[in-house]
Protein backbone atom coordinates (compact mmCIF):
# COMPACT_ATOMS: atom_id res chain seq x y z
CA UNK A 1 0.00 0.00 0.00
CA UNK A 2 1.16 3.45 -0.94
CA UNK A 3 0.49 6.71 1.31
CA UNK A 4 -1.33 6.63 5.33
CA UNK A 5 -4.06 4.67 6.53
CA UNK A 6 -4.62 5.07 10.42
CA UNK A 7 -6.63 1.95 10.97
CA UNK A 8 -9.43 3.67 12.58
CA UNK A 9 -12.69 2.88 12.11
CA UNK A 10 -15.46 5.14 10.59
CA UNK A 11 -19.41 5.83 11.27
CA UNK A 12 -19.44 3.70 8.45
CA UNK A 13 -17.15 0.63 9.55
CA UNK A 14 -19.28 0.74 12.88
CA UNK A 15 -22.76 0.59 11.36
CA UNK A 16 -21.41 -2.66 9.96
CA UNK A 17 -20.67 -3.86 13.40
CA UNK A 18 -17.00 -3.90 12.68
CA UNK A 19 -14.62 -3.29 15.53
CA UNK A 20 -10.96 -2.99 16.19
CA UNK A 21 -10.20 -6.62 17.39
CA UNK A 22 -11.57 -7.82 13.65
CA UNK A 23 -10.98 -5.10 11.19
CA UNK A 24 -7.79 -5.55 9.21
CA UNK A 25 -4.78 -3.41 10.06
CA UNK A 26 -2.37 -2.29 7.31
CA UNK A 27 1.27 -2.12 8.41
CA UNK A 28 4.63 -3.01 7.44
CA UNK A 29 5.75 -6.08 7.86
CA UNK A 30 7.36 -9.40 5.93
CA UNK A 31 7.08 -8.59 2.40
CA UNK A 32 7.52 -11.20 -0.30
CA UNK A 33 7.18 -8.54 -2.88
CA UNK A 34 11.01 -7.05 -1.18
CA UNK A 35 9.25 -3.66 -0.60
CA UNK A 36 9.83 -3.78 2.75
CA UNK A 37 9.15 0.43 2.69
CA UNK A 38 5.46 -0.04 2.19
CA UNK A 39 2.74 -0.83 4.17
CA UNK A 40 0.58 -4.09 3.34
CA UNK A 41 -1.95 -6.31 4.04
CA UNK A 42 -2.72 -9.70 3.72
CA UNK A 43 -4.97 -12.11 2.44
CA UNK A 44 -5.45 -15.22 3.98
CA UNK A 45 -7.07 -18.08 1.32
CA UNK A 46 -8.06 -21.69 1.24
CA UNK A 47 -9.03 -23.00 -1.87
CA UNK A 48 -10.02 -26.82 -3.26
CA UNK A 49 -8.20 -28.84 -4.82
CA UNK A 50 -10.92 -29.58 -7.29
CA UNK A 51 -11.00 -26.55 -9.82
CA UNK A 52 -9.29 -24.42 -6.76
CA UNK A 53 -12.20 -22.73 -5.66
CA UNK A 54 -12.00 -20.09 -2.76
CA UNK A 55 -13.70 -22.03 0.02
CA UNK A 56 -12.37 -19.85 2.65
CA UNK A 57 -11.04 -15.88 2.72
CA UNK A 58 -10.30 -13.22 4.81
CA UNK A 59 -8.33 -9.64 5.14
CA UNK A 60 -5.65 -9.94 7.49
CA UNK A 61 -2.62 -7.86 9.60
CA UNK A 62 -0.29 -6.84 7.47
CA UNK A 63 2.38 -8.15 10.03
CA UNK A 64 0.66 -11.48 9.84
CA UNK A 65 3.45 -14.22 10.59
CA UNK A 66 2.29 -17.66 8.75
CA UNK A 67 3.27 -19.98 12.20
CA UNK A 68 1.06 -18.94 14.49
CA UNK A 69 -2.01 -18.20 12.61
CA UNK A 70 -2.47 -21.08 9.80
CA UNK A 71 -3.90 -23.56 12.53
CA UNK A 72 -6.14 -21.23 13.87
CA UNK A 73 -7.45 -20.31 10.11
CA UNK A 74 -8.01 -24.29 9.73
CA UNK A 75 -10.17 -24.15 12.89
CA UNK A 76 -12.19 -21.59 12.13
CA UNK A 77 -12.80 -22.88 8.50
CA UNK A 78 -13.57 -25.80 9.98
CA UNK A 79 -16.64 -24.79 12.50
CA UNK A 80 -18.20 -23.19 9.22
CA UNK A 81 -18.00 -26.76 7.12
CA UNK A 82 -20.28 -29.61 7.84
CA UNK A 83 -18.47 -32.11 5.64
CA UNK A 84 -15.56 -34.06 6.30
CA UNK A 85 -12.22 -32.56 4.36
CA UNK A 86 -8.35 -33.25 4.67
CA UNK A 87 -6.17 -29.71 5.23
CA UNK A 88 -3.11 -29.67 3.12
CA UNK A 89 -0.50 -26.94 3.91
CA UNK A 90 3.10 -26.82 3.51
CA UNK A 91 5.69 -26.85 6.52
CA UNK A 92 4.54 -23.66 8.33
CA UNK A 93 1.79 -25.52 9.38
CA UNK A 94 3.66 -27.99 11.34
CA UNK A 95 4.45 -27.06 14.92
CA UNK A 96 3.76 -29.07 17.96
CA UNK A 97 1.00 -26.06 18.94
CA UNK A 98 -0.90 -25.90 15.77
CA UNK A 99 -0.49 -29.89 15.46
CA UNK A 100 -2.47 -30.10 18.82
CA UNK A 101 -4.83 -27.12 17.50
CA UNK A 102 -6.01 -29.53 15.08
CA UNK A 103 -6.46 -32.28 16.40
CA UNK A 104 -10.20 -32.99 15.88
CA UNK A 105 -9.20 -32.30 12.01
CA UNK A 106 -7.49 -34.47 9.07
CA UNK A 107 -4.14 -32.83 7.69
CA UNK A 108 -1.52 -33.46 5.53
CA UNK A 109 1.64 -31.00 5.71
CA UNK A 110 5.51 -31.12 4.90
CA UNK A 111 7.55 -31.42 7.91
CA UNK A 112 10.19 -28.38 7.98
CA UNK A 113 13.90 -30.33 8.29
CA UNK A 114 14.88 -28.18 11.15
CA UNK A 115 13.38 -30.41 13.43
CA UNK A 116 15.91 -32.57 14.06
CA UNK A 117 14.73 -36.80 13.64
CA UNK A 118 13.59 -34.80 10.19
CA UNK A 119 16.61 -33.63 8.82
CA UNK A 120 18.95 -37.30 10.10
CA UNK A 121 16.05 -39.18 8.08
CA UNK A 122 16.76 -37.00 4.94
CA UNK A 123 20.23 -37.12 5.33
CA UNK A 124 20.58 -40.98 6.25
CA UNK A 125 18.36 -43.00 3.86
CA UNK A 126 19.81 -44.73 0.98
CA UNK A 127 18.03 -44.74 -2.26
CA UNK A 128 18.06 -48.70 -2.51
CA UNK A 129 15.85 -48.12 0.85
CA UNK A 130 12.88 -46.56 -0.61
CA UNK A 131 9.80 -47.71 -2.72
CA UNK A 132 9.42 -46.70 -6.13
CA UNK A 133 6.01 -44.82 -7.22
CA UNK A 134 3.47 -45.09 -9.16
CA UNK A 135 3.98 -41.29 -9.84
CA UNK A 136 6.79 -40.62 -12.28
CA UNK A 137 9.83 -39.31 -10.53
CA UNK A 138 9.15 -40.21 -6.83
CA UNK A 139 10.13 -42.89 -4.91
CA UNK A 140 9.32 -42.92 -0.48
CA UNK A 141 9.41 -45.15 2.31
CA UNK A 142 6.60 -44.55 5.41
CA UNK A 143 6.96 -44.85 9.12
CA UNK A 144 4.99 -44.56 11.88
CA UNK A 145 6.07 -41.27 14.33
CA UNK A 146 4.74 -40.03 17.60
CA UNK A 147 5.91 -35.79 17.59
CA UNK A 148 3.77 -33.13 19.55
CA UNK A 149 2.41 -35.67 21.28
CA UNK A 150 0.29 -36.95 17.93
CA UNK A 151 0.41 -40.24 16.93
CA UNK A 152 1.19 -39.83 12.55
CA UNK A 153 2.70 -41.31 9.43
CA UNK A 154 5.54 -40.09 8.08
CA UNK A 155 6.14 -40.20 4.34
CA UNK A 156 9.82 -40.17 3.49
CA UNK A 157 10.07 -38.88 -0.48
CA UNK A 158 12.65 -38.10 -3.21
CA UNK A 159 11.69 -36.46 -6.28
CA UNK A 160 13.87 -36.96 -9.14
CA UNK A 161 13.08 -33.71 -10.76
CA UNK A 162 13.90 -31.78 -7.47
CA UNK A 163 17.02 -33.70 -7.06
CA UNK A 164 18.65 -32.21 -10.59
CA UNK A 165 17.75 -28.90 -9.08
CA UNK A 166 19.02 -29.42 -5.43
CA UNK A 167 22.10 -30.61 -6.62
CA UNK A 168 22.89 -27.92 -8.75
CA UNK A 169 22.30 -25.67 -6.31
CA UNK A 170 24.54 -27.53 -4.11
CA UNK A 171 27.59 -27.51 -6.45
CA UNK A 172 27.60 -23.64 -6.57
CA UNK A 173 27.14 -23.19 -2.94
CA UNK A 174 29.90 -25.34 -2.20
CA UNK A 175 32.13 -23.71 -4.50
CA UNK A 176 30.79 -20.08 -3.51
CA UNK A 177 31.92 -21.55 -0.02
CA UNK A 178 35.26 -22.63 -0.97
CA UNK A 179 36.42 -19.23 -2.67
CA UNK A 180 34.86 -17.23 0.38
CA UNK A 181 36.37 -19.39 3.17
CA UNK A 182 39.93 -19.76 0.65
CA UNK A 183 40.24 -16.33 1.65
CA UNK A 184 39.77 -15.83 5.05
CA UNK A 185 42.20 -19.10 5.61
CA UNK A 186 44.80 -17.74 4.12
CA UNK A 187 44.34 -14.43 5.94
CA UNK A 188 44.08 -16.42 8.92
CA UNK A 189 47.70 -18.46 7.81
CA UNK A 190 49.73 -15.08 7.20
CA UNK A 191 48.38 -14.30 10.35
CA UNK A 192 50.22 -13.29 13.19
CA UNK A 193 48.70 -13.76 17.06
CA UNK A 194 50.13 -12.80 20.33
CA UNK A 195 49.11 -15.80 21.88
CA UNK A 196 48.14 -19.12 20.98
CA UNK A 197 44.51 -19.04 22.74
CA UNK A 198 44.04 -16.10 20.40
CA UNK A 199 44.71 -18.09 17.56
CA UNK A 200 42.72 -21.31 18.00
CA UNK A 201 39.47 -18.75 18.95
CA UNK A 202 40.16 -17.20 15.33
CA UNK A 203 39.89 -20.92 14.07
CA UNK A 204 36.97 -22.07 16.20
CA UNK A 205 34.79 -18.59 14.72
CA UNK A 206 35.91 -19.99 11.32
CA UNK A 207 34.98 -23.22 11.82
CA UNK A 208 31.81 -22.52 13.13
CA UNK A 209 30.72 -20.86 9.34
CA UNK A 210 31.69 -24.05 7.55
CA UNK A 211 28.93 -26.07 6.04
CA UNK A 212 30.74 -27.75 3.61
CA UNK A 213 34.35 -27.90 4.69
CA UNK A 214 37.00 -28.37 7.23
CA UNK A 215 40.40 -26.71 8.06
CA UNK A 216 43.07 -29.76 7.26
CA UNK A 217 46.34 -30.15 8.98
CA UNK A 218 45.96 -27.70 11.18
CA UNK A 219 48.63 -26.69 13.83
CA UNK A 220 49.84 -23.34 15.89
CA UNK A 221 53.32 -22.54 16.15
CA UNK A 222 55.50 -20.30 18.01
CA UNK A 223 58.26 -18.11 16.19
CA UNK A 224 59.92 -15.03 16.33
CA UNK A 225 58.72 -12.73 14.19
CA UNK A 226 60.90 -9.10 12.73
CA UNK A 227 60.84 -7.91 16.00
CA UNK A 228 61.95 -10.52 17.75
CA UNK A 229 58.57 -11.28 19.57
CA UNK A 230 57.54 -14.62 20.41
CA UNK A 231 54.24 -14.76 18.22
CA UNK A 232 51.63 -17.73 17.29
CA UNK A 233 51.45 -18.68 13.91
CA UNK A 234 48.49 -21.06 11.83
CA UNK A 235 49.06 -23.69 9.90
CA UNK A 236 46.31 -25.71 7.92
CA UNK A 237 44.46 -25.79 4.51
CA UNK A 238 40.77 -25.93 3.54
CA UNK A 239 39.39 -28.97 2.33
CA UNK A 240 36.14 -30.31 1.62
CA UNK A 241 34.43 -32.14 4.29
CA UNK A 242 33.67 -35.41 2.26
CA UNK A 243 30.73 -36.66 5.11
CA UNK A 244 29.34 -33.51 5.53
CA UNK A 245 28.94 -33.05 1.71
CA UNK A 246 27.64 -36.75 1.43
CA UNK A 247 25.07 -35.92 3.83
CA UNK A 248 23.94 -32.56 1.79
CA UNK A 249 24.08 -35.03 -1.03
CA UNK A 250 21.43 -37.80 -0.06
CA UNK A 251 19.30 -34.53 1.35
CA UNK A 252 18.76 -33.69 -2.23
CA UNK A 253 15.03 -33.83 -3.47
CA UNK A 254 13.83 -34.89 -0.28
CA UNK A 255 11.25 -33.95 1.77
CA UNK A 256 9.21 -35.38 4.39
CA UNK A 257 4.95 -35.42 4.51
CA UNK A 258 3.27 -35.91 7.75
CA UNK A 259 -0.31 -36.92 8.04
CA UNK A 260 -2.55 -37.65 11.55
CA UNK A 261 -4.54 -40.52 9.09
CA UNK A 262 -3.28 -43.23 10.37
CA UNK A 263 -5.29 -46.09 8.72
CA UNK A 264 -3.75 -47.22 5.02
CA UNK A 265 -7.49 -48.07 4.41
CA UNK A 266 -9.03 -44.79 4.62
CA UNK A 267 -5.66 -42.87 2.75
CA UNK A 268 -3.26 -44.96 1.35
CA UNK A 269 0.58 -44.07 1.30
CA UNK A 270 0.91 -42.83 -1.85
CA UNK A 271 -2.90 -41.02 -1.41
CA UNK A 272 -0.63 -38.62 0.42
CA UNK A 273 1.78 -37.51 -1.73
CA UNK A 274 -0.75 -37.28 -4.63
CA UNK A 275 -3.21 -35.28 -2.18
CA UNK A 276 -0.15 -33.10 -1.04
CA UNK A 277 0.93 -31.99 -4.69
CA UNK A 278 -2.12 -30.56 -5.58
CA UNK A 279 -2.21 -27.96 -3.01
CA UNK A 280 0.75 -26.33 -5.03
CA UNK A 281 -2.08 -24.63 -7.26
CA UNK A 282 -2.44 -22.43 -4.45
CA UNK A 283 -0.04 -20.10 -5.59
CA UNK A 284 -1.14 -20.02 -8.61
CA UNK A 285 -4.24 -18.51 -7.48
CA UNK A 286 -2.21 -15.67 -5.69
CA UNK A 287 -0.56 -15.40 -9.07
CA UNK A 288 -4.01 -14.79 -10.53
CA UNK A 289 -4.63 -11.86 -7.93
CA UNK A 290 -1.69 -10.37 -8.06
CA UNK A 291 -2.02 -10.31 -11.95
CA UNK A 292 -1.69 -6.94 -13.63
CA UNK A 293 -4.14 -7.65 -16.49
CA UNK A 294 -6.75 -7.63 -13.20
CA UNK A 295 -5.83 -4.25 -12.15
CA UNK A 296 -5.34 -5.37 -8.51
CA UNK A 297 -2.51 -3.21 -8.28
CA UNK A 298 -3.64 0.21 -8.94
CA UNK A 299 -6.55 0.76 -6.68
CA UNK A 300 -7.28 4.05 -5.08
CA UNK A 301 -8.69 3.56 -2.03
CA UNK A 302 -8.48 5.94 0.98
CA UNK A 303 -9.60 3.99 4.50
CA UNK A 304 -8.80 0.45 5.31
CA UNK A 305 -12.51 -0.56 5.37
CA UNK A 306 -12.59 0.13 1.78
CA UNK A 307 -9.44 -2.18 1.43
CA UNK A 308 -10.64 -4.86 2.92
CA UNK A 309 -13.75 -4.61 1.15
CA UNK A 310 -11.50 -4.70 -2.15
CA UNK A 311 -10.44 -7.98 -0.90
CA UNK A 312 -13.58 -9.22 -0.91
CA UNK A 313 -14.66 -8.19 -4.54
CA UNK A 314 -11.50 -9.87 -5.43
CA UNK A 315 -11.65 -13.19 -3.72
CA UNK A 316 -15.54 -13.32 -5.02
CA UNK A 317 -14.35 -12.20 -8.69
CA UNK A 318 -12.37 -15.31 -8.36
CA UNK A 319 -14.85 -17.67 -7.31
CA UNK A 320 -16.90 -17.10 -9.94
CA UNK A 321 -13.81 -16.95 -12.41
CA UNK A 322 -12.17 -20.51 -10.96
CA UNK A 323 -15.75 -21.28 -12.01
CA UNK A 324 -16.36 -20.76 -14.52
CA UNK A 325 -13.26 -22.26 -15.87
CA UNK A 326 -13.93 -25.83 -13.91
CA UNK A 327 -16.75 -26.04 -15.26
CA UNK A 328 -15.48 -25.22 -19.00
CA UNK A 329 -13.17 -28.25 -18.74
CA UNK A 330 -15.61 -30.50 -17.07
CA UNK A 331 -17.47 -29.81 -20.38
CA UNK A 332 -14.90 -30.41 -22.60
CA UNK A 333 -13.90 -33.47 -20.76
CA UNK A 334 -17.02 -35.18 -20.70
CA UNK A 335 -17.88 -34.05 -24.76
CA UNK A 336 -13.76 -35.33 -25.13
CA UNK A 337 -13.64 -31.92 -26.96
CA UNK A 338 -10.52 -30.21 -27.32
CA UNK A 339 -9.78 -26.23 -27.93
CA UNK A 340 -6.67 -24.68 -29.39
CA UNK A 341 -4.16 -22.74 -26.69
CA UNK A 342 -1.45 -20.27 -27.80
CA UNK A 343 1.20 -22.60 -29.69
CA UNK A 344 -1.77 -23.92 -31.57
CA UNK A 345 -1.83 -27.80 -29.44
CA UNK A 346 -5.08 -28.70 -28.37
CA UNK A 347 -6.34 -29.25 -24.85
CA UNK A 348 -9.12 -29.98 -22.72
CA UNK A 349 -7.79 -28.11 -19.91
CA UNK A 350 -7.46 -24.30 -21.38
CA UNK A 351 -7.64 -21.26 -18.89
CA UNK A 352 -10.83 -19.08 -18.98
CA UNK A 353 -8.25 -16.02 -19.41
CA UNK A 354 -7.08 -17.50 -22.91
CA UNK A 355 -10.89 -18.55 -23.89
CA UNK A 356 -11.73 -14.24 -23.01
CA UNK A 357 -8.60 -13.84 -25.20
CA UNK A 358 -9.70 -15.80 -28.05
CA UNK A 359 -13.46 -15.28 -28.43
Amino acid sequence: MHGEYNNCLNNWGQELGMNRENQINITQGYSRDHRPDLTQSILDLLVSSDGDIPWFFRGSLGNESDKPVFAQILVEYDKQIDFESIMVADSALYSKSNLKLMSNMKWISRVPLSIKKAKNLVKGFTSTELKPSEIKGYSYQEEKVSYGGIEQRWLWVDSGDRKKADLKKLTQSIQEEFLKTSRQVGRLVKGEFEQISLAELKIKELAAQLKYHKISDLEITDRLNKGQTVVAQVIGKLIGNQELITQHHNSCGRFILATNILEASELETIGILRIYREQQSTEGVFRFIKDPLFFAHSLFVKNSERVEIMIILMALCLLVYNLGERQLRISLKTQKATVKIQLNKPTESPTLHWIFQSQ
